[in-house]
């Protein structure tokens, strides 16, 4: 299925998308593609290099809110300009797949780029630094990044996570700003780099174990059917037109 140009909706509705593919990425990978013990979860990420799954939320105010101040709704601030993005906000909720062994030590993550990941220059860097912190851990990593680079990742966000590592030339190739990208942590730390466009099948990618073995991760499988049942009401902006 060619990958669809997700710069034409709102965070939201990727984000939709987005939880139900990490899902099936780990159900799929659970189905027997990771060696016996191994297992994927999706997990909510929590900030730091060791994942885990969120399970402590502040109460909610029983007085149904702030009180005191003055509404926004009754009498907006005043300023020349105002600008708002709430990309963000859904980074912070989206998924990671993690893979463990099965004495549960986390071995390799991957990371879907949500558009928040790119929505600011702090973002994009924290993005950036906290994948190196997985690299420098020990833990393996493949990033899918379905969205095009901006001026904060003018070579996408492979190239910000190289440059902390070793400083080297790279360039996306024209008509394929899109990017994956395989890192294996070892004694060497390597990177396997496919630049993709839309309208391109994904390809499968590899999810290391180790520095020396991999499994496949079944990106275009797992899209598909995802894509398959994400509501028709959400679909019809990302259908390019017949002809």
């Amino acid at each position: 299925m060619p990958i669809h140009d997700w710069t034409r909706v709102r965070a939201n509705r990727f984000h939709f998308f987005h939880q139900d593919w990490t899902i099936e990425i780990a159900r799929t990978l659970n189905r027997g593609l990771l060696p016996d013990g191994y297992l994927a979860m999706a997990e909510q990420k929590t900030g730091g290099p060791e994942p885990d799954i969120v399970t402590l939320s502040l109460p909610v105010n029983p007085a149904g809110g702030a009180t005191g101040g003055v509404a926004v709704a009754a009498a907006p601030p005043a300023a020349k300009y105002r600008t708002q993005s709430d990309a963000h906000t859904y980074a912070r909720k989206a998924n990671t797949v993690t893979i463990r062994h099965p004495d549960g030590q986390l071995v390799a993550a991957i990371e879907i780029v949500s558009p928040g990941n790119k929505d600011s220059r702090h973002a994009v860097r924290a993005f950036a630094r906290k994948a190196v912190e997985f690299l420098h851990a020990g833990v393996h990593l493949l990033i899918v990044d379905l969205f095009p680079p901006s001026r904060r990742d003018p070579q996408g966000v492979h190239k910000l996570i190289w440059d902390r590592i070793k400083d080297e030339d790279f360039e996306l190739p024209a008509g394929k700003p899109l990017t994956l990208a395989a890192y294996s942590a070892g004694a060497t730390l390597n990177a396997y780099v496919e630049p993709v466009g839309v309208g391109d099948v994904l390809p499968d990618m590899p999810i290391f174990l180790s520095e020396d073995r991999y499994v496949p991760c079944p990106l275009e499988v797992t899209y598909r059917a995802s894509w398959d049942v994400f509501p028709p009401a959400l679909r019809e902006p990302l259908i390019p037109p017949a002809g």
